[in-house]
């Protein structure tokens, strides 16, 4: 099975919050291998995709990523 690239992974991660956050943990850590192999120092997503498109469900995303080693920012 190849490893999944940075949009296959950040697909995956829009697809489990709208899932009520199933396997979000595995989804993270393959963004972020897929970062690092692709050579990116951020992961960056669409709000508009996000379930809670506010400031403080951004925030929590943000906050929830760093914990786990990805730097998250937002399309403007």
């Amino acid at each position: 099975m190849s490893e999944p690239t940075v949009a296959d992974a950040t697909n995956r991660i829009y697809e489990s919050l709208h899932a009520d956050n199933a396997d979000l943990d595995v989804h993270i850590a393959a963004l972020k291998a897929a970062l690092a192999r692709a050579g990116l120092k951020e992961a960056v997503f669409d709000p508009a995709r996000l379930v809670q498109n506010n400031r403080s469900g951004r925030k929590l995303m943000q906050a929830y990523f760093r914990q786990r080693g990805v730097t998250v920012k937002y399309l403007a």
